[in-house]
């Protein structure tokens, strides 16, 4: 029994973590129906059809089939490696960074099986910190790429101009910072790689399942669409929750048991945690106190431990300089595994890829983070 929970507590570290914050904060905020305002059902929703979406392409094998075009005409270490990164830099930018680490990291292990045991041992752990970094970077540049960027945008009353403006500098540091590690990281593997043509051809996905592969996959790419369209706020959630988890219980159920629920679950227990905290008078009065004229700092010291997402909701009601606040929960991303909840996501796709490596994945993040975040701080100070 002791060997199964001692299995588990390792397995599902972050997990616990967050449902034993969760109550230790309820002996200072005893449960009520409080509890439930704390709770962001859409992110969840959002989340379990993102992730039941990427499950089933998963299993038709599109992500494979993928990844045989992408190494086909990939002529270098430095050009493989900066595509997957630059991948999640880009496409978060639109479709947030939630939603790029959840289509791209598990696109990524596919990549790299393909490239045999040594070169995947090699590049998995770099490659996936610098995705993962990589798609909280990109998403800072517009309103729609992180959810706190979407809150301060509206409270703020920024234009689109105006907004892009702010986090241009900080976004094309990023850029070149994250192309330069890719080509150092790249030239480092280039040495041996070798992609062997058996290795990258093979029976096109829709031939090897036939007719229902392609049925599948029209399914799935229109549910992934009501996915994006939820995300940038155009659909109710609500409806494509059911949609997408009545669709998939119909046609392709057995997805439906790979959806990662810790993963939800995880969620949760951060959103009851940060709830409580920001209910405790204490605290309140210590926060109005220190926030003024260092918006910046304050929203990057709040963002490594409760996240840059409540650390927006929470700040923006202790100060009116919103645009500090964007810049500083932006940064504020990077940091510790939690700053970003989204750094989750990328965290317990290797737990379950390489579990055994789970430390020194958290060494190599948390030394990647406080470098980028060092050079862009440099830069706030620079720009102030």
């Amino acid at each position: 029994m002791m060997n199964k929970v001692t299995a588990f507590l390792r397995k599902e570290t972050v997990l616990c973590v967050s449902l034993m914050l969760a109550a230790v904060s309820a002996f200072f905020v005893p449960p009520d129906r409080g509890y439930l305002d704390y709770i962001d059902f859409r992110t969840l929703a959002v989340l379990f059809c993102l992730m039941s979406v990427m499950a089933g392409l998963q299993k038709i094998g599109i992500f494979r089939w993928i990844a045989q075009m992408l190494l086909g005409r990939v002529k270098s270490g430095r050009s493989l490696v900066l595509t997957l990164v630059l991948l999640c830099f880009f496409s978060s930018m639109l479709i947030t960074n939630d939603v790029a680490l959840i289509t791209f990291v598990p696109f990524t292990f596919t990549v790299l099986d393909l490239l045999g045991e040594e070169q995947k041992k090699r590049l998995l752990l770099p490659v996936v910190v610098m995705q993962t970094i990589a798609a909280n970077l990109g998403s800072m540049l517009t309103p729609v790429g992180n959810p706190q960027n979407l809150y301060l945008y509206g409270k703020a009353g920024f234009s689109v101009g105006a907004f892009l403006v702010l986090m241009l500098p900080y976004t094309a540091l990023s850029l070149v910072l994250l192309s330069g590690w890719g080509l150092v990281q790249g030239s480092i593997c280039s040495r041996d790689l070798k992609l062997e043509p058996s290795s990258v051809q093979g029976e096109p996905w829709h031939k090897q399942d036939g007719r229902t592969a392609i049925y599948l996959l029209v399914i799935y790419m229109i549910l992934f669409l009501l996915c994006l369209l939820t995300v940038g706020h155009i659909l109710p959630w609500q409806a494509v929750f059911l949609v997408v988890f009545l669709v998939i219980l119909m046609a392709d159920k057995r997805v439906l048991v790979k959806v990662d629920y810790s993963l939800l679950f995880t969620f949760a227990g951060f959103f009851i945690f940060i709830g409580n905290v920001g209910r405790i008078p204490a605290f309140c009065a210590f926060l109005q106190d220190i926030i003024t004229g260092r918006e910046v700092y304050t929203s990057i010291i709040a963002s490594q431990v409760i996240s840059n997402v409540p650390a927006a909701l929470l700040l923006s009601g202790f100060t009116d300089d919103f645009a500090a606040l964007v810049i500083g929960t932006n940064l504020g991303g990077l940091g510790t595994l939690i700053a970003s909840m989204a750094s989750l996501i990328s965290y317990k796709y290797v737990a379950k890829e390489a579990g055994g490596r789970k430390g020194a994945y958290i060494l190599l993040f948390t030394v990647g983070n406080i470098c980028f975040l060092t050079a862009l701080m440099l830069l706030n100070v620079w720009l102030a």
